[in-house]
């Protein structure tokens, strides 16, 4: 029985993209349910990896990829990238038709571009689909719009029906689509560790057709899990590595990162750059972080149990769901997620930043005793931020996991995750 589909916070944005433009792009890890959506929306569909069609599909792609195109529109093209020619097919056919929602292209994987492959800009708008946030899956009330905050409402409350031991699940569960329809607890467990293991034996290696070994990849990923959330780099990798393989070079880390990013496994955080009161440097090094935490908890193998018994680790990967809920949220509102160091060791784990230059600045906390140092934290954060040139800050938040939400004396809000929304 086929699963109930679970509307996605995406499908609002690809149903204003398909009105604007003339085709979209949507990209994301495999199983993060980019199919799904744009089958949703879809009148007709092509399925370029069909084993049936496969061979007769790529023969049109070599001789007369229009064909690929008829069907109705928008017209869904699933992992178009199998026949890069299909980009110029479109482009042109985008062209040639003068009207918006033609197309919309799936892809799991980044393309290997051609001197011929035009930008697509003007025809093909992008979109990045990433795995269910909470809210998406049901697990989050939703009382906290991470929108509303941005237009300063106040008076908001929430209360999460998440325990500990639930986030530590979910954590580990993941936000995949099949995760979360599936009812077997073991089962919905095993996706992430199927997912984990496919790109460790399986597509590491066909992103680029260059075979890697399993055990250093597995290694590697290992080893970005142990330093998720933090701004750990190649050289610290590489020793990490080393000690149980002393050939490992850092070109062939580059080379297997290149490809972990290809297929969109790992999504790093990038720095955020404000005018500052101060003189003080600002760190440009982004946070090691994956598409979806659950990949790390595979890669070291956690339990819920594994997890209470190491609360470090649970804190980094608590950071990391975090940080996918916020960009989940953000991207809904054309928002994109950074986090913040400076020279003098000052950290924010997020700044959203929105298009129009608002910004809001957001400490993950899992328990309630750190609440306070974290609202100090801010509130000097935010003194530092030459506000006479960039804007206030929208908010200043704190996530944690515990259970109210309210907001401080002071106008910092704390949030527990399982209160968010977009």
């Amino acid at each position: 029985m086929k699963n109930k589909y679970l509307p996605r916070i995406a499908d609002v944005k690809l149903a204003l993209a398909l009105q604007a433009m003339g085709a979209v792009l949507i990209e994301g890890p495999k199983w993060c349910g980019k199919t799904s959506t744009a089958e949703n929306i879809a009148k007709s569909v092509l399925y370029m990896q069909d084993p049936d069609t496969y061979a007769e599909n790529m023969l049109k792609a070599k001789t007369k990829p229009s064909l690929l195109l008829e069907g109705k529109t928008p017209r869904l093209l699933d992992e178009w990238q199998v026949a890069p020619v299909l980009w110029n097919a479109v482009r042109f056919a985008v062209d040639k038709r003068q009207t918006t929602g033609q197309f919309i292209l799936t892809g799991s994987v980044v393309p290997i571009r051609t001197d011929d492959m035009h930008s697509g800009t003007g025809r093909i708008s992008r979109m990045k689909m990433r795995t269910m946030s909470l809210f998406e899956s049901g697990e989050s009330s939703g009382e906290i719009s991470l929108g509303d905050l941005f237009e300063g409402k106040t008076e908001m409350y929430g209360k999460s029906k998440l325990t500990l031991e639930q986030i530590a699940f979910v954590l580990i569960r993941g936000g995949w689509p099949a995760a979360v329809n599936e009812r077997d607890e073991i089962l919905s467990l095993k996706k992430a560790s199927d997912y984990y293991e496919a790109v460790v034996n399986e597509d590491i290696s066909r992103v680029d057709n260059v075979e890697k070994n399993s055990d250093r990849v597995r290694g590697l990923m290992r080893s970005l899990s142990r330093n998720i959330s933090s701004e750990a780099g190649v050289t610290t990798l590489l020793k990490d590595l080393r000690a149980n393989d002393e050939s490992l070079s850092q070109v062939t880390i580059d080379q297997y990162i290149s490809a972990l990013k290809k297929l969109f496994v790992i999504d790093d955080l990038p720095a955020w750059s404000p005018r500052l009161r101060s003189k003080t440097a600002i760190r440009r090094t982004a946070k090691r972080h994956f598409s979806d935490p659950s990949i790390a908890a595979a890669a070291l193998g956690a339990t819920v149990k594994r997890l209470f018994d190491d609360f470090c680790t649970f804190g980094l990967l608590f950071e990391a769901l975090c940080i996918r809920d916020l960009r989940v949220y953000a991207d809904s509102l054309d928002g994109s997620v950074y986090h913040y160091r400076d020279a003098k060791g000052v950290e924010v784990d997020a700044v959203i930043q929105m298009g129009n230059g608002n910004w809001g600045a957001v400490e993950v906390k899992m328990g309630a005793g750190d609440v306070e140092a974290a609202a100090e934290n801010l509130m000097n954060f935010k003194k530092n931020v030459d506000t006479e040139i960039m804007a206030e800050p929208s908010f200043l938040m704190i996530l944690t996991a515990t259970e109210t939400a309210f907001q401080m004396d002071n106008g910092v809000w704390v949030v527990p995750l399982g209160c968010l929304c977009s």
